[in-house]
């Protein structure tokens, strides 16, 4: 059982929610987070769900970065 599991709080300034997902730090810079030692932040569903819109076309980028590389 991981952190997500025992009920760990959103990670994102001001928010109480209880975290559904974990994110490494360093791919939200679009949000106000507090600093973890263990690298990684929790999201809410609400901020996981804003996280994975605003960051769509980089994935898809990434994607086909990967992708294309196949011989």
């Amino acid at each position: 059982m991981g952190k997500v599991g025992k009920g760990v709080k959103c990670g994102v300034v001001g928010c109480e929610r209880e975290a559904v997902r974990s994110i490494a730090s360093g791919r939200l810079g679009m949000f106000k987070v507090e600093p973890s030692r263990s690298g990684r932040t929790y999201l809410c569903a609400e901020h996981y769900k804003e996280y994975k819109k605003k960051t769509r076309k980089d994935r898809v980028i990434e994607k086909w970065r990967h992708t294309a590389r196949m011989p």
